[in-house]
C-alpha cells in the first residue's frame, strides 16, 4: 500500500513539472522535465533500493512494508528537496543593467 501511494506522489510530480514547463517554456521543455523526473526516480529508486537491501532485516518483514517500501521510502526523502527547488521554487530573475 505504500508503495502505491508514494507511485502515485511520483505520477502527480510528473505531472506538475510536465504542465509548468509546459505553459512557461513549451512542449520540449515539458518533456525534458518530465525525463528529469523520470531519470531522477530510476536512477534514485536503484540506489534506495541498494541502501534498503542492507538495512531491511527479515525480522520486519510483513506484507505492509516490504524492503521495496523501505526503498521508496529512502528516495522519497531527498528527492522531495530536488523537486521543490527545482519544479516548485520560482526563482526571481534579477535585471541587469547593461553600461553603454
Amino acid at each position: 500500500m505504500i508503495e502505491l501511494i508514494i507511485f502515485h506522489l511520483h505520477l502527480l510530480a510528473g505531472l506538475y513539472a510536465f504542465t509548468k514547463y509546459w505553459q512557461q517554456n513549451g512542449l520540449k521543455d515539458a518533456i525534458l522535465a518530465l525525463s528529469v523526473v523520470a531519470l531522477v526516480f530510476i536512477v534514485g529508486w536503484s540506489i534506495a533500493g541498494t541502501i534498503a537491501d542492507v538495512i531491511y532485516s527479515e525480522s520486519w518483514k510483513n506484507p505492509y512494508f516490504t524492503k521495496d517500501a523501505l526503498g521508496l521510502v529512502i528516495l522519497v526523502i531527498p528527492e522531495s528537496f530536488f523537486f521543490y527547488h527545482f519544479f516548485v521554487k520560482d526563482v526571481p530573475v534579477e535585471n541587469k543593467v547593461e553600461n553603454q
